[in-house]
């Protein structure tokens, strides 16, 4: 199994060295410039270490695939960019501001066609499984994002529904990743499974705490600003448990306009008093805790070593660990 130090190191060289197309460069250079932003590069991680559970020495065949799943979630983030019009993406210009939208549309589409480039490169005897898992994946990620979508043009959004779009939008691709890795590496059908329903569950973990960072984290580590969410008017966890408990004018207070950098910072403080009001960031931090720990749950069902589970565990851990 690889370690904390070998996972570091693969994914550095990985993305160190991964390429684009150089011409036209008005088309390639916002991929050149997402990668080298860097991110937590969680789903190629997850997917190199399930691989890891069953495999020795990554090469190609694995480590293409991983980094197709990054540029696929990449390729995502230029695009909510762009119908979010969100300016920052961990803490620099997105591409649709530093360029403009036309060239973020085109661009995320190039970057989709190249991640299906890499996920091909995946071992041939899965390949035709491995195509399947991602395609399926990849469409209902786009699900996910047009109920996100939909969910701001409604005033009442039930905590059922909300988890199944964020399911859709993040939980699929995490999953996603832990299943293709365990796939590639020869994993067994049950264990394949257990490790999907783990990527899950944590997918729904990971997003509960972006949507908790959103509102309460801090802005230079979370990389874009506070309260986008809230000024968006989207349907977050947060709003939707608010919603749940009786948070008078919560509806009201989220349809305020704001204009004036002022009347911004007014409109996040009146909501996340609000949230306070009904103890919603309490009930947000024990769901990610809750989640996490079924997750790790689902994982333990898979045919590997107690190390490996360990590994999930502690992967689980850094990921909602910025919540507590």
């Amino acid at each position: 199994m690889m370690t904390e130090k070998q996972l570091d190191a693969a994914l550095e060289q990985l993305f160190r060295d991964i390429r684009f197309q150089g011409e036209p460069a008005g088309l390639y250079d916002p991929l050149r410039y997402m990668i080298a932003l860097g991110g937590k590069r969680l789903r190629p991680r997850l997917c190199l270490l399930t691989w890891s559970f069953f495999q020795d020495t990554p090469g190609e065949e694995i480590l293409q695939p991983a980094a197709g799943l990054e540029v696929f979630h990449t390729f995502t983030l230029i695009h909510d960019d762009v119908m979010d019009r969100s300016a920052l993406r961990r803490g620099s210009e997105t591409v649709w501001k530093k360029w403009n939208p036309d060239t973020a549309i085109l661009s995320g589409d190039v970057m989709c066609i190249d991640a299906y480039k890499r996920i091909a490169q995946a071992p041939r005897a899965v390949l035709p499984q491995v195509l399947e898992l991602f395609s399926r994946t990849a469409a209902e990620v786009c699900d996910g994002q047009q109920m996100d979508m939909d969910f701001e043009q409604r005033s009442q959004v039930g905590m059922d529904e909300y988890m199944q779009m964020i399911g859709l939008k993040t939980g699929v691709l995490i999953a996603c990743a832990a299943e293709m890795g365990a796939l590639c590496g020869g994993a067994d059908a049950q264990s394949r499974q257990c490790l999907y329903d783990y990527g899950y569950k944590l997918g729904l973990a990971f997003q509960v705490a972006d949507d908790y960072l959103d509102a309460y984290g801090d802005e230079k580590v979370f990389g874009k600003p506070i309260g986008g969410d809230i000024l968006n008017g989207k349907k977050s966890w947060l709003t939707v448990r608010a919603a749940e408990k009786g948070a008078e004018g919560l509806e009201e207070a989220l349809a305020a306009e704001a204009f004036t950098d002022s009347e911004k910072a007014a409109k996040i403080a009146r909501v996340k008093a609000l949230y306070d009001s009904v103890g919603v960031a309490e009930d947000a931090r024990r769901a990610i805790a809750e989640l996490s720990d079924e997750a790790v749950g689902k994982g333990t069902g898979a045919r590997i070593s107690t190390e490996a589970v360990d590994s999930l565990r502690h992967f689980a851990q850094s990921l909602v660990g910025r919540t507590k």
